[in-house]
């Protein structure tokens, strides 16, 4: 555990943040007047799915990986191969024209929408299990906190925007959390194959 590790910690709340980001942004337009504690419920539910996307495939990789001590080597090319594919499919779809799931509904957001976007903006989460695999729990832990810190800070200001500038961001942040994604992948690529 050194500097570097708290860097890609944040870097990669930041890259999985982004959509809901984006969703925070829609749901503020949608919802002007929320309240201040709805708005921390809201970036607090994203927070949570996306620390507990990684806990999941840290604990589903490290069983593979305890049982499978061969499958190890094979972990930076599925870092690689996921966070390309994440983050490529990030940027493809903004360039074409939207992604699923964002547009912005008439209606205040409820418990039930909450839960699905929630899950929805954290799914590609799942995967930063591979990637944080060679961590022990405590590192493990450690990053998914973080990552939800980040991810709280985020979706809270794109609450805010949302409320108050519009969805002038929308756009730019999936590319951006496409392209930081393609880089922790080749980073974490880069570093499994020669340190």
């Amino acid at each position: 555990m050194n500097f570097l590790f708290f860097i890609n910690s944040v870097l990669l709340g930041v890259g999985l943040a982004m959509d809901a980001f984006s969703v925070s942004i829609v749901n503020g337009l949608n919802e002007p007047k929320m309240p201040r504690f709805k708005m921390s419920a809201v970036a607090g539910t994203y927070a949570f799915f996306q620390f507990a996307m990684p806990m999941i495939g840290w604990v589903c990789v490290h069983t593979i990986v305890q049982c499978f001590t061969s499958f190890q080597k094979f972990i930076p090319w599925i870092a690689l191969i996921l966070l390309l594919y994440i983050g490529g499919k990030m940027i493809y779809e903004n360039l074409r024209g939207g992604s699923d799931g964002e547009e912005s509904s008439a209606y205040t957001l409820g418990f039930g929408t909450l839960m699905l976007q929630g899950v929805a903006t954290s799914i590609d989460a799942l995967s930063v299990g591979f990637t944080i695999a060679g961590y022990t729990l405590f590192m493990a832990l450690l990053a998914g906190f973080i990552i939800a810190a980040v991810t709280f800070a985020i979706s809270f200001s794109g609450l805010v925007i949302g409320k108050k500038a519009g969805g002038k961001f929308t756009d730019r942040a999936e590319i951006l959390g496409g392209i930081i994604l393609i880089g922790i992948g080749i980073e974490i690529f880069v570093k499994g194959l020669f340190f």
